[in-house]
């Protein structure tokens, strides 16, 4: 009996598609995980509250705020144009309106966008300097400076420039 050997010629383990195939499966992933990496490190969020109830009941105490200035009759028109925020104040009684308001421009989501803006004026109109603000949903509130009342208010910025609030209209 004789045998005979015959040589194959096997093509090297780099010049196959299966294994890069299986090396690219877990690749991508690696690859992935670097690109959520740095999102995260630019984009940070801010921390969640720690105390919920205490917030909750916070939140219903100003609550009295805004039903306060829907008594004195406020309305409130805003304007943010470049570097510089207007708000005119309207009310039933003229002698209600104060001296000096207090203007929270926050982002939902980044706290770190967020100003604080302490207004003197005029009959009712009041301006001042503000940081530039980026695009997106922007939450607007006012309030005196005794934080007797409120106004709360939202925008989308850069399209939307001149915000009319009027708590009575809620």
């Amino acid at each position: 009996m004789s045998t005979v050997l015959t040589e194959r010629n096997n093509p090297r383990w780099y010049k196959q598609g299966w294994p890069w195939f299986l090396i690219a499966l877990p690749a991508t992933a690696v690859i992935a995980g670097f690109i959520t990496l740095v999102i995260a490190v630019k984009t940070w969020d801010g921390l969640v509250v720690d105390d919920y109830y205490k917030e909750g009941k916070a939140i219903v105490q100003t609550i009295g705020r805004t039903e306060r200035a829907r008594e004195l009759g406020l309305s409130a028109n805003v304007r943010i144009r470049a570097e510089t925020l207007r708000v005119e104040l309207a009310a039933a009684d003229r002698s209600s309106l104060p001296e000096r308001i207090i203007v929270t421009v926050a982002h939902p989501t980044r706290g770190g966008s967020d100003q604080v803006l302490t207004l003197s004026g005029v009959e009712g109109v009041f301006e001042g300097n503000l940081s530039a603000l980026g695009t997106g949903r922007w939450l607007l509130q006012i309030e005196d400076e005794s934080r007797n009342w409120r106004m709360n208010g939202s925008a989308y910025l850069p399209t939307e420039t001149e915000i009319r609030i009027d708590p009575s209209s809620s």
